[in-house]
């Protein structure tokens, strides 16, 4: 397992305003002695210490007790992650944000080990990949514990950390969890929830280069004995740093918590997010892996391009714990995204015009509403002495997926790679609804971890998924046949054994097999839908530790994924395809947090990945006879998949009420397709930063961004790069009271 330390801001004791040295010698003394049992003298006496509160706000990181924090990321059962044999990350939404991670793949691909961002505009921009493999389908998005199916490919929710309470990611397959899919790992962003005992206000104001501002407000606690509530807010916009690269967005977390009797609880959320980001489709390359730095910052799209992303989750939560033995919960929701495109999408260098030309005028529209049910029963009792904890539960769902669009994409035009005149969208192709899709899905699970004594646990996962999926083509654009139907059943599974010999250090090996549809279920295609579901298992084995009372932890974990039923072109006939082929993964990931005194803190983590195809073709032209045939690619490397990944942060307290803090993303060549033929370079980003707390409720934040100002390429294919922003700054103001 694989946990990266991340200490939230605000000391877990609290630190007194008035006298705060005190204050966390009282908490460190009394915390320190009810974690270690605090041995007692020769008289073997035994001393009960009454509980200490401390209230007030930090100036510097502390130490979070991460490792031993309960998660729902690697397991239904509510469990640490210590006691998890798989690797999780738990990331504070609050650190998150003081590090001035203010989307989620900055707070995702900086924090966490093996992870790295690969999303478009056509992907939405929330895509990752881990562990060698890449994409919506094997890097599955959730949030509060609901999955959010992808249409297309592409999921937008969430995408601000200021709505966030915290992130949770697990890496390696997560079938068991969370159903198809998730071969990668998962990412669960759990919201802000309503607080019963305690009050919380806050405000943020953030103003950068390019125009970008932003502002969010937010507040939560308690209104009666019954009743208490969150509400979050947060909107930004800037002009960007590619020409007419304009973007905004709102985010909106709302809820409220009623607790008529002990032991039963409702909760209403709702949860909106409303995304307009850059209209930027990318680079064209001069030649192969040649960028011309004079096209990079220049926006090739059309003047009235449009991507407008709207989501809408609401969700009744109801829990009931009946016995301290028993735990009930029930969720109800509901999902909605509607999602516009109106671009020119592809760009392609003419040498002998010295002129772009454009193509794939796309004009597509996408309609998803998800409704579902979600309920498990958790069990924690002794059997045959021994305790045991299991949850049992079903998940059902009825999707409805619609996409109308202009295909076959034929517009086109050229422009001066200098002097862009972007023209306007124009498309001789109709605009029409090309297909309905709906899914209508159940699957029971079951978890259990079972202690066979103080220092081994077992834990098992068991998943059944059967989704059927009915397709009404409204035109035979992509596929000839106007409907289908398909029913997909599903097994996965784990099993894992946990041995901790002392205290806070844990060994774990776990075995797992996961499905993969070999395209998003809710909209799988006619052609498709005759191809069974991948199949990928793996084996992971680690280490963590917590250790120096608390102040540090590590973690070491090795695995092996292998993935079968690719599909491939038939070797004799490359127009027919065929389920073949085989993808596998190998790496090591490891992490450390360590909180060294004097003020300083790092955090740091690193992976290294063998990604390869074992059996697999590829249909290629070929330029003698302009047919096509079919190469073998096996023992390359899957593209968008970096081999070599690396994050280190460090902050230092070096006088009262002042930090500062800087930061090291390393993210290793990728190969851009899969005949390796050409790879984008790796990359290393600094990101530096200066803070100050002039008054108690007051922080002051100064970050430089892109800090050597690095020209960087992070998406793309053989002929066109998607690039990240050069070096920014932003001040930001967050007040709480």
């Amino acid at each position: 397992m694989s946990v990266h330390l991340i200490a939230n801001c605000r000391s877990a004791y609290g630190v007194s305003a008035s006298n705060p040295a005190r204050a966390f010698a009282l908490a460190g003394a009394s915390s320190l002695a009810l974690l270690a049992g605090y041995p007692a003298a020769a008289e073997d006496v035994s001393v009960e210490l009454s509980e200490i509160t401390v209230t007030g706000e930090g100036d510097g990181y502390q130490p979070g007790p991460n490792l031993t924090k309960r998660s729902t990321a690697g397991s239904r059962l509510n469990v640490t992650p210590l006691e998890t044999p798989a690797s999780v990350d738990v990331i504070s939404g609050e650190v998150a944000r003081d590090r001035g991670q203010n989307s989620l793949q900055e707070a995702v691909t900086q924090n966490s080990a093996g992870l790295s961002f690969i999303g478009t505009p056509g992907n939405g921009g929330a895509t990752f990949a881990a562990r060698g493999f890449s994409g919506n389908g094997s890097v599955t998005i959730l949030y509060d514990g609901t999955r959010l199916y992808p249409g297309n490919g592409t999921v937008t929710f969430p995408f601000d950390t200021w709505t966030a309470d915290r992130i949770e990611v697990l890496r390696g397959p997560a079938s068991v969890l969370y159903g198809e899919g998730a071969i990668g790992g998962a990412i669960n962003v759990v919201p802000k929830k309503p607080l019963t005992d305690e009050r919380r206000n806050e405000a943020r104001i953030i103003v950068g280069t390019d125009q970008t501002a932003g502002l969010a407000l937010g507040t939560a606690g308690p209104i009666n004995e019954k009743f208490s509530y969150s509400l979050d807010v947060a909107g930004n916009r800037s002009d960007g740093w590619v020409d007419r690269g304009n973007s905004k967005n709102v985010a909106i977390s709302g809820s409220l918590r009623w607790a008529p009797v002990d032991g039963l609880a409702f909760t209403f959320t709702h949860d909106s997010g409303f995304n307009r980001p850059m209209k930027y489709f990318g680079t064209p390359l001069r030649g192969a892996g040649i960028v011309e730095g004079d096209w990079v910052g220049k926006n090739y799209n059309v003047r009235d391009g449009e991507i407008r992303f709207e989501d809408n989750i609401t969700q009744l939560k109801a829990e009931w714990t009946p016995t301290d033995g028993v735990a009930v919960k029930s969720i109800f929701y509901r999902i909605t995204a509607d999602r516009e495109y109106r671009n020119a999408e592809r760009y392609r260098w003419i040498p002998g015009a010295g002129r772009i030309d454009r193509s794939s005028y796309v004009a597509i529209t996408h309609e998803h509403e998800q409704v579902g049910n979600r309920t498990d029963a958790t069990f924690d009792y002794t059997l045959f002495g021994l305790r045991n904890q299991t949850v049992v539960g079903f998940d059902v769902n009825h999707f409805k997926f619609s996409r109308l669009n202009n295909a076959p994409y034929n517009g086109s035009s050229q422009v001066d790679p200098i002097n862009v005149d972007p023209g306007e969208y124009f498309s001789p192709d109709a605009f029409s609804r090309e297909y309905r899709a709906t899914t209508k899905q159940y699957s029971l699970f079951a978890d259990n971890r079972l202690e066979l004594t103080d220092q081994i646990s077992v834990v098992g996962g068991l998943r059944y998924d059967h989704p059927e999926v009915e397709y009404r083509g409204s035109r035979p654009v992509n596929d000839a046949v106007p409907y289908s139907k398909g029913v997909f059943d599903s097994v996965s599974w784990r099993a894992g054994v946990v041995y901790e010999p002392v205290k806070n250090l844990a060994f774990y090996a776990q075995y797992s097999e996961a499905t993969d549809p070999v395209n998003a279920i809710i909209s799988l295609a006619p052609a498709n839908q005759r191809f069974k579901l991948a199949r990928g298992k793996q084996v992971e084995v680690g280490i963590k530790q917590q250790f120096w009372e608390g102040r540090a932890e590590w973690t070491l974990a090795a695995y092996h994924i292998k993935k079968t039923d690719l599909l491939a072109p038939d070797p004799n006939d490359s127009t027919i395809t065929q389920q073949v082929g085989a993808q596998s993964s190998r790496g090591i990931e490891a992490s450390i947090g360590l909180e060294l005194g004097h003020g300083w803190r790092i955090d740091a983590n690193a992976a290294i990945l063998d990604a390869r195809y074992d059996d697999f073709g590829e249909a290629v032209e070929d330029p003698a006879t302009g047919k096509s045939k079919t190469v073998s690619r096996k023992g390359n490397t899957p593209s968008a998949v970096p081999e070599r990944l690396a994050n280190l942060y460090a902050t230092w307290n070096f006088a009262p009420n002042w930090r500062a803090s800087g930061g090291l993303q390393y993210v290793g060549r990728t190969f851009t397709s899969a005949s390796n033929d050409f790879k984008r370079p790796d990359f290393t980003l600094f990101n530096a930063g200066l803070q100050w707390k002039p008054v108690d409720y007051a922080t002051l934040d100064f970050r430089v961004k892109n800090l050597t100002d690095k020209r960087y390429a992070y998406a793309g294919g053989d002929a066109q790069w998607y690039f990240g922003a050069p070096r920014t700054a932003e001040l930001a103001l967050h007040l709480r009271w």
